[in-house]
């Protein structure tokens, strides 16, 4: 059965861009947060985001429209009664998320899905305490969401075949590639890019190459379309290092000890582009 009506939960960058991704593809979406200032704040930077693909030419001045109107705001759980899909996109800390689920879980309907927007965090221990354990799937969106073409679908120890399939339909409605991965700390992307990500901070603490080289050398030298310094900052460097910690922890492996440049660059809030400044210098946009 094709998702009429979904909700995002937590509307920050992610939830924002994965609300006008839904949008876009004739998904009526509920974007929800607790703070109602946040909210408002968020549909302006989806109108300036959409704003930007019609200079580019991406999508024209009606389609903006129409994608606006199938993006509710809301900060009540009651508004959520009718959905079919539940995507729940706050900050990665276990003790909130995991509270945020059992909250819904106890308000939504059961036949209802979850889906948990994770990068290390455990599917399965995150549905032990929720009562459709069967229910809950992960998925690592990448941002933006409507320009990338990729969802890791993470399944847990519960999760149930069924719900895999919905998840995997609903990807395909979004002209999304699915990779299936059976849980592990930090699943393929995050697993694999990090090491690189925390090397090229070694190179830049240890004076071997300035920040802009390391990328350049890598851009160039690999053909990738960004550099790793870039990318951290894009993530947010705070995030980073919430993801190698928590990597460090599960695995135990020195390659994910957080580079000591980079808990520096966090304690100074030089977070990446969220704000002006990391590895590089932004503009506000």
């Amino acid at each position: 059965m094709a998702i009429k009506k979904a909700a995002v939960i937590g509307a920050g960058r992610m939830g924002q861009s994965i609300a006008r991704t839904l949008a876009g593809k004739g998904i009526e979406v509920y974007l929800k947060d607790i703070n109602e200032r946040t909210l408002k704040t968020s549909m302006g930077s989806i109108k300036n985001s959409l704003n930007k693909e019609i200079e580019k030419w991406g999508i024209t001045e009606t389609e903006k429209k129409v994608i606006l109107s199938r993006i509710i705001p809301c900060n009540s759980y009651t508004e959520l009664e009718n959905v079919e899909l539940v995507i729940e996109s706050i900050q990665e800390d276990f003790e909130k998320k995991s509270t945020l689920l059992k909250e819904l879980d106890a308000v939504i309907s059961n036949d209802v899905v979850f889906i948990t927007v994770i990068s290390t965090i455990s599917v399965t221990e995150l549905a032990a305490n929720i009562a459709r354990a069967g229910k809950l799937i992960g998925a690592r969106f990448f941002y933006p969401v409507h320009l990338r073409p990729l969802i890791e679908v993470v399944r847990g120890y519960y999760t149930s075949d069924e719900t895999y399939n919905v998840v995997k339909e609903f990807a395909q409605t979004l002209d999304k590639t699915t990779v299936n991965v059976f849980e592990s700390p930090g699943y393929i992307t995050t697993r694999v890019i990090l090491p690189m990500i925390n090397e090229a901070m070694h190179v830049v603490m240890e004076g071997v190459a300035t920040a802009e080289d390391v990328d350049t050398a890598m851009k160039l030298g690999f053909n990738l379309p960004q550099g790793p310094l870039e990318l951290a900052d894009e993530i947010g460097l705070d995030e980073v290092e919430r993801w190698l910690d928590d990597l460090f922890k599960e695995l135990g492996d020195i390659k994910f000890r957080p580079c000591p440049l980079l808990r520096k660059l966090v304690r100074a809030r030089h977070l990446g582009v969220k704000t002006g400044k990391g590895f590089f210098e932004y503009k506000p946009s």
